[in-house]
């Protein structure tokens, strides 16, 4: 039986005793060794691999080393020490004394580098093609593209010849070659992962990504390098409650039909229809949206000046060397010195217009749900129209990054022609989670899928297990609500809000004097004076909620309260001892937000 490099068989069999990290190395090498040698720029010398391997086995597998013995490719454009990186272009070559962040990280886990992976020069392109290293050819069908620009990346976990790989996405990198070569492709938050030691494409958008053969895989890995990094300027923390996906409302946007573009491949729209057919068997709710707002982003990546931060990250190289570059990465990159500070202010302005634009579609949805691409070209295509088909292939993928989505490619089949299909699933930033697990869930509806170009199945491997984080969920009544002057303080929790609701028809609430910002005071009445009274429900990590409880001034404090439809829930109370003949009853405006409406004159809202 063929070995299968997914990180639970390795796991499985390394337990088992019936495998060492150094019979996987050597197996890899071997592999390697009768594969298309295009896939990769250079390798890390089989010596070096075994003595890792050998350091790994005096310890045996253990918890603090999560990736005990799985071997991992890196894209050649991300740093490994003592390994040249030339980010597809030879003359451009250095020797890192030091490894990239999440290289560094990823061995300290026990992960074993196996070798730089081929790229379209400078990680700008699509198509795979743009590398005086070659064109690897594609895991499932050699006469077509295999995705850029993480191209040997891709290749060399759907070939079987890494457990998983890191790549790079600026503008789909991560995505299109996961979808060409039936993988699982992770673009996540901007900043969550570290970018240092990476070499820039568009620094402000960079994310190092990760190809995988399932869901599970990526977020092994994810849980490792997902840890945040202060010498990385871009680098975000993670906040300590994620977005979820809505249990209540599962609901996933899809574009129009009239802009769903296909470039007349009748094989991949009906993959897509199709795809869109198993979604709604999981149980989620289709939603047609406007996709002009994403659409318009993406054109601003290529068509706009985002491109002079591809200038700006190899601006001493090409000046020197213009003659190394690819004649298409040149063609592309070199105007771009003639991006002006004006142009670039104003497409900054266009950009948080359309961000906005696109939080009216986050109010109704959960996810975005698209095509990775909407074709899939040959090598000779390309090499005919090298910059049009490539702009092509960006219509999905362009515009995340710019409007701060994370974002996973997970395969959908196959067409009717037998090449691979997938799809996209995004959601605004930090949602990482939450979408790799609607991901794996469709992933897994044809068990019998193969995973990349291997012969392991969908089945065969476990599904996603993923922890449910310590979550609170906390009932607000006052100057916490939206738009009120502390609401601020769930914000900076990292709160996610769950509904708008109101209270059983027991409560009473007072306007307490004196309190700055003003604030209501809410009490349980069991007389039946009480009445529903307007809440907020909203979602924080428990050292979150312990930290907002501890903040809360008297005579407030948080108890049980009785919702509408019967649940009890943390939310805020006063104690009956601040409420005094003299204190203004509100109960009957039915809420603060109204109270405070009613006081300052809103028309049609009436004074308790």
């Amino acid at each position: 039986m063929t070995l299968s490099l997914d990180i639970e068989s390795l796991k499985t069999r390394y337990a088992e005793g019936a495998l060492t990290p150094s019979d996987v190395v050597r197996e890899v090498h071997d592999r390697i060794a009768a594969a298309d040698s295009k896939i990769w720029i250079a390798l890390v010398p089989l010596e070096r691999s075994l003595e890792i391997a050998a350091k790994l086995e005096k310890t045996g597998p253990n918890a603090s080393q999560p990736l005990w013995g799985i071997p991992f490719a890196v894209k050649d454009n991300i740093d490994v020490a003592g390994v040249p990186t030339t980010a597809g272009c030879p003359d451009f070559s250095y020797t890192p004394g030091a490894s990239a962040h999440v290289v560094d990280l990823l061995v300290k886990s026990g992960a074993i580098p196996i070798g730089k992976t081929n790229l379209d020069q400078f990680a700008t392109g699509l198509v795979g093609t743009r590398s005086p290293y070659g064109v690897p050819r594609n895991a499932l069908s050699p006469d077509h593209v295999p995705g850029g620009s993480s191209s040997g990346s891709a290749v060399a976990v759907a070939a079987g010849l890494a457990s998983f790989s890191l790549g790079t996405d600026t503008a789909g990198s991560g995505r299109i070659p996961a979808a060409f070569n039936n993988l699982v492709g992770l673009k996540p938050t901007r900043g969550w992962f570290s970018a240092r030691g990476v070499v820039p494409a568009c620094r402000s958008l960079d994310c190092v990504s990760v190809f995988g053969l399932t869901v599970s895989d990526v977020s092994a890995v994810s849980q490792v390098i997902g840890d945040f990094d202060p010498g990385d300027a871009f680098a975000r923390k993670q906040p300590e409650t994620s977005s979820p996906v809505s249990p209540t409302r599962r609901v996933f946007a899809v574009p129009r039909e009239d802009q769903l573009e296909f470039f007349g491949d009748h094989e991949s729209a009906a993959a897509f229809s199709e795809a869109i057919e198993k979604m709604k068997s999981l149980g989620w709710q289709e939603l047609r949206v406007d996709f002009s707002v994403f659409a318009d982003a993406a054109k601003l990546l290529y068509e706009g000046p985002w491109v002079a931060e591809r200038y700006a990250a190899i601006r001493s190289f090409i000046e020197q060397s213009p003659d190394s570059l690819h004649p298409v990465t040149r063609a592309i990159i070199e105007p771009a010195i003639h991006a002006s500070a004006v142009a670039c202010f104003e497409a900054s302005y266009r950009l948080a217009e359309l961000k906005r634009k696109s939080e009216a579609i986050w109010a109704v949805a959960d996810c975005l749900i698209t095509p990775t691409s909407g074709t899939m070209y040959t090598i000779e295509e390309v090499e005919n129209e090298p910059i049009k088909l490539n702009s092509n292939l960006g219509i999905y993928t362009n515009f995340m990054n710019l409007l701060d989505l994370c974002a996973i490619a997970v395969p959908a089949g196959k067409t009717s022609k037998g090449l691979p299909f997938g799809i996209t699933i995004a959601a605004p930033a930090f949602a990482d989670q939450a979408i790799a697990v609607l991901a794996d869930d469709f992933h897994r509806i044809d068990g019998e899928a193969m995973l990349g170009a291997t012969l392991t199945t969908v089945a065969s491997t476990p599904p996603l297990a993923v922890a449910a984080p310590a979550i609170c969920e906390l009932a607000v009544c006052g100057a916490h609500l939206k738009g009120l002057p502390l609401h601020h303080q769930l914000e900076q929790l990292g709160a996610t809000f769950v509904e708008a609701t109101q209270t059983a028809a027991s409560y009473r609430l007072f306007a307490l004097p004196g309190t700055q910002p003003a604030k209501p005071g809410m009490i349980r009445d069991a007389k039946g004076n009480g009445a529903a009274i307007e809440i907020e429900v909203y979602a924080l990590s428990a050292g979150a909620f312990g930290r907002f409880v501890h903040a809360i001034p008297a005579p407030l404090g948080i108890t049980k309260i009785e919702l509408a439809d019967g649940r009890w829930i943390s939310g805020f109370a006063c104690e009956a001892s601040a409420i005094t003949p003299d204190t203004e009853e509100v109960t009957a405006c039915g809420g603060w937000r109204a109270y405070l409406n009613a006081r300052s004159g809103v028309p049609g809202v009436r004074p308790a």
